[in-house]
């Protein structure tokens, strides 16, 4: 393990999402340790149950890729909800090629709208 993994699995113990991100990142990809694709995959869920859009963002990906296009869309949806402007482009495209229906599409769009609205006007306070 690299001292960047090791000072991950030190944040994420003391509950940083963005640190699970990361780790689930290098499992993935191979980097900083062995490639574990399944381990991965439970470091993204437990960042996403936690609230981490990008993770969420991820698992889609990872559905998408693996065919179940309605799991992954799942994924984008609530991601897109949290603001996720790469989930809201991920569904667009779905939609582009079919996977995903007109209303979905303009359900799902709408709450990225609001939730990107809502970090405005927080912003603003």
């Amino acid at each position: 393990k690299s001292r960047a993994f090791e000072l991950w699995t030190e944040a994420a113990e003391l509950g940083s999402t963005r640190a699970l991100a990361r780790m689930a990142d290098s499992c993935y990809s191979g980097k900083e340790v062995k490639q574990d694709k399944a381990k991965a995959l439970r470091h993204w869920e437990l960042a996403a149950m936690q609230g981490d859009a990008r993770s969420r963002h991820s698992l889609g990906f990872v559905e998408y890729d693996n065919g179940d296009h309605d799991r992954a869309v799942r994924h984008f949806f609530i991601s897109a909800g949290m603001g996720y402007n790469e989930s809201h482009k991920a569904i667009k495209h779905i939609f582009e090629i079919g996977h995903v229906t007109k209303q979905q599409y303009t359900e799902g769009l709408k709450e990225y709208q609001h939730a990107v609205e809502e970090m405005k006007s927080h912003e603003r306070e």
